[in-house]
């Protein structure tokens, strides 16, 4: 499906072209359908890597969302704790 460096591999025939070319530009419809169903299905694997990542982010930014309350929670017990002791003297 791919080259060595990710490119697209296109089968051609000889002197380079695919043999299916009236224009004389190097590729014939053959080989355009077949670049276009490679670019396609590359984006349809960046899409499901950009869904992938999307809901990692999601599930991170949850668990951040609930550490910071708990650590609030915590803080706010701590220092209510702390004002029903009164101060502390120096050590």
């Amino acid at each position: 499906m791919s080259g060595p460096n990710g490119d697209p591999h296109v089968a051609l025939g000889p002197a380079g072209r695919d043999g299916g070319d009236e224009d004389g530009d190097g590729f014939g419809e053959e080989a355009i359908n077949s670049m276009l169903d490679q670019i396609s299905s590359c984006l349809d694997h960046l899409e499901e890597k950009n869904d992938h990542l999307h809901a990692c982010l999601k599930e991170l930014l949850e668990s951040n969302r609930q550490t910071r309350l708990e650590f609030q929670q915590q803080s706010e017990q701590h220092s209510m704790g702390a004002d029903m002791q009164g101060p502390q003297p120096p050590v």
